[in-house]
């Protein structure tokens, strides 16, 4: 039997709840940090007219818990994460994603990625990569061949464009938005025949020869979307690079490799796939069924356990494609298998299926949604970089704990 202390429920009906500045005020921590908690469900929270409210036992429970073991490994349910870190990048609160408190459906419909980033990164203007360095960079992509893919081409292009910045070991913080400027300017301008011009316009010509009037808003749109969303293993990766003071090419490339795993970065291939076998006639139980098939991971482009009610992200993408000329066989597919996996696993489309209409849609290889997704990533890692400067060096520095055969 389980007996309940009604002394602590009096006690806490006659307690003041406390706002959200008042708990993150409790907490040490700023606003959206306290809604991260939130959404990864450390924290409760009641809402009503007057906006959110918090219980201040279980507030002032949560803060001794943090002051205990700031950096303990967490011993909940399996999904409770590792570790929290404080940021003012992003945040998700009711099922909308937002940057520093700007909602990014709309920023995603009313900005240019370029002019994201240079509100994110607190600098004047995203500056177009050196010509030159971008051709070095091309040169170094071309050797690869043509089995390489096009993540591949990204790490090298990364690395090029390393090897020709005398600047890249500069130690001061202004240097990663210059580092970051260079990378999201250079690597779409590198990985076709073109100089620098807008990001989204080169990354474009860069994977499809087709010519639709909205695709270069569209795909600017997508680059929004994708620049930052909570601690992401590839963020987690960056931000431990930045803890060690790496330059911003090497944040980035130790971003990017964990980014280039088939549960993260890249489920939008199988997702785009698995579209294209409808849109060519097959039903959409059968698709699924053999994407489960051959991925063995799940149901690609579905599933986003930050929300209740669906990833945002995908449906401001699908929404845009729906409203494009020539995407009506694109969106019914995406429709039709949404339908179906609703009916049988009752879950939602999230980013990468997005991510794969829009490469269908556009004609881009099936792999084109990863780079989608990466270039756009790196305005995300390069601000987490940013924010990690500002803190102690080597604090992402976890202990192990043997648990092998003892000694001898």
């Amino acid at each position: 039997m389980r007996f309940v202390n009604l002394d602590r429920i009096n006690m806490a009906a006659d307690l003041p709840r406390l706002t959200a500045v008042q708990a993150a005020a409790r907490l040490g921590v700023k606003p959206e940090s306290l809604y991260a908690y939130v959404s990864r469900g450390l924290l409760t929270r009641e809402r009503d007219a007057a906006g959110s409210w918090f219980d201040p036992l279980e507030v002032e429970a949560f803060a001794r818990r943090r002051r205990r073991q700031p950096d303990a490994p967490s011993r909940g349910p399996v999904g409770t994460p590792l570790m929290v870190l404080d940021t003012s990048l992003a945040h998700v609160d009711d099922d909308e994603l937002y940057y520093r408190e700007r909602p990014v459906a709309r920023l995603a419909r009313e900005h240019s990625f370029e002019e994201v980033l240079s509100w994110l990164w607190d600098v004047r203007t995203v500056a177009a990569c050196d010509p030159g360095d971008v051709r070095v960079a091309r040169a170094a992509m071309t050797a690869l061949g043509p089995s390489a893919d096009l993540l591949d081409r990204l790490a090298v292009g990364i690395t090029a464009l390393a090897a020709t910045d005398p600047l890249r070991h500069d130690p001061s913080p202004t240097q990663l938005p210059r580092i970051g400027s260079r990378l999201v300017t250079g690597l779409p301008a590198a990985l076709t025949d073109r100089d620098p011009r807008g990001v989204a316009e080169n990354l474009w010509h860069a994977l499809t020869s087709q010519h639709h009037p909205d695709g270069v808003r569209l795909l600017d749109a997508a680059l929004v979307l994708t620049v930052d969303h909570d601690l992401a293993v590839s963020t987690l990766a960056a931000r431990v690079a930045a803890s060690a003071r790496a330059s911003g090419y090497a944040v980035v490339s130790a971003a990017l490799g964990a980014f280039d795993a088939p549960l993260h970065g890249t489920a939008s291939r199988a997702a785009a796939a698995m579209l294209r076998t409808v849109v060519a006639g097959d039903s959409p139980a059968a698709a699924m069924a053999r994407a489960i098939r051959d991925g063995g991971r799940g149901i690609p482009g579905f599933g986003q356990s930050m929300y209740a009610g669906g990833d945002m992200r995908a449906r401001v993408l699908l929404d845009m494609l729906r409203e494009a000329p020539a995407g009506a066989d694109i969106i019914a597919a995406a429709d039709a298998v949404s339908d179906e996996v609703a009916r049988r696993a009752g879950i939602r489309p999230n980013l990468d299926l997005a991510l794969g209409a829009l490469t269908l849609w556009s004609g881009m290889p099936d792999d084109a949604g990863a780079v989608i997704f990466a270039i756009g990533r790196i305005g995300g890692w390069i601000g987490h970089a940013i924010e990690e400067y500002d803190e102690r060096p080597m604090r992402l520095r976890p202990r192990g704990r043997y648990v092998g055969p003892p000694a001898g």
